[in-house]
């Protein structure tokens, strides 16, 4: 049996560490934003919006190098949790679980290179 995944997006939001208040480790939730490589019906293409569970310091480390608009590769397994509702509603939901994090580019390099090419056109 095997459940792995690797998957590429970007960050929908600044990843933040949640501190465990019993000395386990560190979390973080984040959500990468997947393009699909197809076009649908009207000629565009559908998102994917991907939730993440870091640990420990891989957590720690993309929150502290990666934001959002960020490029991310996360390689893990797939997860299912079951869970009721307040009125008692069964449901499911399904996360990755990360082992590694990748990370590829971020909106800032885009930026300084723009400013960089601006500059040179003005030379």
């Amino acid at each position: 049996m095997l459940n792995q995944i690797v998957i590429v997006g970007r960050l929908t939001s600044n990843p933040e560490v949640v501190k465990s208040e019993n000395g386990g480790s560190d979390r973080s939730q984040i959500t990468l934003a997947v393009p699909r490589s197809y076009k649908n019906a009207d000629g565009a293409y559908d998102t994917d919006f991907v939730d993440c569970v870091l640990w420990g310091g891989v957590a720690e480390n993309t929150a502290e190098y990666c934001k959002k608009g960020d490029i991310v590769g996360v390689k893990g397994r797939i997860q299912t949790n079951t869970y009721e509702t307040e009125e008692g509603e069964k449901k499911k939901s399904t996360q990755i679980v990360a082992e590694k994090v990748t990370f590829l580019s971020s909106r800032k390099e885009k930026e300084d290179d723009i400013e960089k090419s601006d500059d040179e056109l003005e030379m």
